[in-house]
């Protein structure tokens, strides 16, 4: 039913072979952009729009917590909503789809910008997880000379902290890899914590991979500063009216090996794949559009996204995406 492309997308990001916020959104862009053009039903405009809506909640079942995947299968299909033919329908999911990728890539080239000059000379970073905006950042101040060391946690159970130190190594950053236990042992030693988002609330507070909070509360104890770097597309808008983030659970087998949990059936694992830091916890976001306080998110979820909110029916925390291409 679905191109082999888009299927291929969907199971990468499920099984997290395709990781990190912003990747996610670019790729459930591209699968869009490849369903409209490898589409082969019957050319009609309200056929295209069901199809082009069955494929948008394909990708967005596949992980539940990154507000970048639905967000962006919102931008994408929402220009199916003005269209009135079969032909410009596909022609403006295409372009949209193509649109959002470059904005998504610019807008994470001007946080780097943005967040490498909030950093000074001769600063430790600790960083966590893996974030391709929070590397970018992290890079572009070494470049600039202010970053002489950067900690960077395991992040267990899936280990994305190897990818963070093989980026950031192979730019000739000094990274120094640490178990996820040993963060309040160093945080004395550290300047800046600069993390990503998956996604971020209305009141400011930030999901994102487990232990994030651990880190901001050692952080906050310390006095060291608690930076999120966050495109506008992380910004949640269902929380604007209430609907809270679903933190997606993962399998014992993450954790502990299979043989281990039949060897002992009576011991549950729980492997949360997120958590939630609070505003409190944070001392700026740093997006595309600048500096903002935690405080400032609801400001730029109803400058830049407020318009969903127009569209979007909520419905035990699910989007109704044929309210968004008007079926």
């Amino acid at each position: 039913m679905y191109p082999q492309r888009v299927l291929e997308i969907a199971s990468g990001i499920r099984e997290m072979k395709i990781r990190g916020a912003g990747r996610i959104a670019r790729a459930a862009a591209d699968a869009l952009r490849v369903a409209a053009l490898e589409y082969s039903g019957e050319r009609d405009l309200v056929a295209f729009k069901k199809y082009m809506v069955s494929v948008g909640e394909l990708l967005i079942s596949t992980r539940p917590t990154a507000v970048s995947l639905p967000n962006a299968v919102i931008y994408v299909l929402s220009s199916l909503r003005s269209a009135r033919s079969f032909s410009e329908a596909r022609e403006s999911v295409v372009e949209q789809a193509e649109k959002f990728i470059s904005e998504s890539e610019e807008a994470t080239k001007r946080i780097s910008q943005i967040g490498a000059r909030r950093v000074k000379e001769n600063s430790t970073i600790l960083t966590h997880c893996h974030s391709s905006t929070a590397v970018r950042v992290i890079t572009e101040a070494y470049k600039q000379g202010r970053v002489v060391k950067v900690y960077s946690t395991e992040t267990r159970p899936a280990y994305q902290g190897r990818i963070t130190f093989t980026y950031l190594s192979r730019s000739g950053v000094p990274v120094v890899q640490i178990p996820d236990s040993a963060v309040r042992y160093v945080i004395n030693e550290v300047d800046y914590v600069i993390v990503g988002a998956d996604t971020v609330a209305s009141n400011g507070a930030v999901v994102n991979k487990i232990g994030t909070s651990q880190v901001a509360l050692a952080a906050k104890e310390a006095r060291t500063r608690v930076y999120v770097v966050a495109e506008s597309y992380k910004f949640s808008p269902l929380t604007l009216i209430g609907e809270l983030v679903t933190i997606e659970y993962r399998s014992p087998e993450e954790v502990v090996p299979r043989e281990w949990l039949e060897k002992h059936p009576r011991v549950k694992v729980l492997n949360p794949v997120f958590d939630v830091t609070p505003p409190e916890y944070i001392d700026a976001i740093i997006t595309e559009h600048g500096v903002i306080p935690p405080q400032a998110a609801v400001l730029i979820l109803i400058e830049k996204l407020g318009w969903v909110l127009d569209t979007l029916e909520s419905s035990e925390g699910r989007l109704d995406l044929n309210r968004i291409v008007a079926l």
